[in-house]
Parts: structure tokens; C-alpha cells; sequence
């Protein structure tokens, strides 16, 4: 139980999400920066009130990065069934 308390106070303490202003980020860049890398905070970045950007933990990208490869490579597996134009063919009507 007391694993699991801790599991929750790490976890809850490493996904916070902070929403500034761009003129604030501007001037607390450094401090964004450090609280990503050091304390997992993800901070998005808004301007005139529409969110526009994100400072997240390099773990964080490395993540997305990784489902995005993922992604990419299901849908690469799943069109290797499907038939090829030949390169001359498109060069043609490309007027190549």
C-alpha cells in the first residue's frame, strides 16, 4: 500500500501540465526547460488564448516518436499487399 501511494504521488507529480502565456514563457523559458527535464512537467504554451505550443520531457517525445514509428510502419506493412504503378508510367503522366 504504501508502494502504491508513492506510485501515485511520483506519477501525478510527473505528468504535470501547466498552461502559460507565450509572453510568460518567453520570460520563464530557462525555468520551463528545468522544470521538464528535472520534474517531468509538460507546459503548454498558449497565445491569445489558443494553445500553440508544448515543453515536455525528452522521454515524452521519445515516446511519441516511437508510436509514431509505430504508426508509420503498420501502415507500411499494410500497403505492401497493394499493386505498384510502374516509374514510367508516373513519369508519363507527370509529363516528366
Amino acid at each position: 500500500m504504501i508502494l502504491y501511494g508513492l506510485y501515485k504521488t511520483v506519477h501525478s507529480y510527473m505528468t504535470t501540465r501547466r498552461k502559460i502565456a507565450s509572453s510568460t514563457a518567453r520570460s520563464e523559458f530557462a525555468d520551463m526547460v528545468n522544470r521538464a527535464a528535472y520534474a517531468g512537467e509538460r507546459v503548454i504554451v498558449h497565445r491569445r488564448k489558443k494553445p500553440v505550443a508544448a515543453v515536455v520531457p525528452l522521454a515524452d517525445l521519445e515516446l511519441l516518436e516511437r508510436l509514431e514509428d509505430r504508426v508509420d510502419l503498420e501502415e507500411a506493412r499494410k500497403r505492401l499487399n497493394e499493386p505498384t504503378i510502374p516509374w514510367t508510367k508516373i513519369k508519363k503522366d507527370l509529363g516528366l
